[in-house]
């Protein structure tokens, strides 16, 4: 296994459409969310197992899930759990992880991926990713992993690549589109030459340093400063004070749409972002009428179809007559909503919130 070789996992954000499973206290990277034994977070570490050594694998999460990372993952070292103060997207988050990465070597190849997505192909994930890391060792790019699209999707964002090639399988990324409507989304389909983006990246240490020197170039300063601290004991310190200095922007618009150097590999490893219900209805199995049910001890339905039903285990729960819903129930809180309304559950959540507080949230 290549010594050179790193990961960072991102795990800072709250998950705010699957509530009310997923809380701000904890969110869906730290839950099982399709009944698996395993949360998304252990599986994503896992994955990464078979990629570089654990001791190259990093977590950045916010400081008040220390503790959940710790646990889920007790063989990771405490040096190994980057912690933001306050969220300030996934720029910052990149920008810490690489830098501290950098510090510690400078030939590093480095593959940032998110903590909660599903991954239903492992071998198929490991041969992208491992090609990927071959070709940033090679060549000064940054490369994305992009998903050969099944269907017009308007929840992900898409990566619009041309005939230009590195190496064979990489192609040049002409744009990036944030999630398009349907009209738009079926337009990327019918052109073949559209990709969804995963959100997965590849670079050497150097390539992206010099890219927050080029494009986000505050930025850099503020994580190329606190070479001297990283590895240290003062390092939390300055990382909470940089932080607040830091604007709020993602890698994608910060970094991505801007550089030169990008390339895409188009893949195909089951990938599924998790982002709502609905993903996970469509992964999870389900009967001859079309329902969901995780877990299924003790739910009892009649006359009913379609619906994705999440409570908890030591509950008797009985539906009838209800099609197409979503169903569940957590943290002493029952939602119960049609399947294709699910994508106003964050209003949901914003509503609870000011009439109730944080107490449901």
């Amino acid at each position: 296994m290549n010594k050179n070789y790193y990961a960072i996992i991102m795990a800072g954000g709250i998950g705010s459409r699957f509530w009310p499973i997923s809380r701000t206290s904890h969110p869906k990277q730290f839950i099982d969310i399709l009944g698996t034994g395993k949360t998304l977070i252990q599986n994503t570490y896992d994955r990464f197992l078979k990629i570089c050594p654990a001791e190259n694998i990093f977590i950045v999460t916010n400081e008040s899930y220390l503790d959940l990372v710790k646990t889920q993952l007790p063989g990771i070292a405490d040096e190994q759990v980057l912690t933001e103060p306050v969220m300030r997207n996934t720029a910052p988050c990149v920008a810490y992880g690489c830098y501290k990465i950098e510090s510690l070597n400078p030939d590093a190849i480095i593959v940032v991926a998110p903590s909660d997505h599903l991954i239903l192909d492992e071998n198929a994930f490991v041969e992208s990713i491992n090609k990927s890391m071959k070709t940033a060792e090679e060549n000064n790019c940054l490369i994305t992993l992009g998903i050969k699209p099944s269907r017009p999707d308007t929840g992900y964002g898409y990566i619009q690549y041309t005939d230009q090639r590195l190496n064979n399988d990489f192609h040049k990324v002409k744009t990036f589109t944030e999630k398009p409507t349907l009209d738009i989304a079926k337009t990327f389909i019918q052109s073949g030459d559209f990709l969804w983006n995963a959100g997965i990246f590849v670079w050497s240490a150097k390539a992206i340093v010099e890219s927050f020197g080029k494009h986000l170039p505050d930025m850099h300063d503020i994580f190329a400063d606190a070479r001297t601290v990283y590895n240290g004991e003062n390092e939390r310190s300055y990382v909470g004070t940089a932080y607040q200095r830091c604007v709020n922007i993602s890698i994608d618009y910060g970094i991505m749409e801007k550089a030169e150097n990008v390339y895409v590999l188009p893949s195909e490893f089951g990938w599924s972002d998790l982002g709502t219900w609905a993903s996970v209805y469509q992964l999870s199995e389900k009967d001859y009428v079309g329902n969901a049910v995780i877990p299924a001890e003790k739910v009892i339905m009649y006359d009913s179809s379609n619906c994705m039903v999440n409570v908890p285990g030591e509950k008797l729960v009985v539906l009838q007559g209800l099609h197409d819903y979503i169903v569940v129930e957590s943290n002493n809180t029952l939602l119960i909503c049609p399947r294709d309304q699910e994508q106003n559950v964050k209003q949901v959540v914003a509503d609870v919130k000011q009439k109730f507080g944080t107490k449901y949230i």
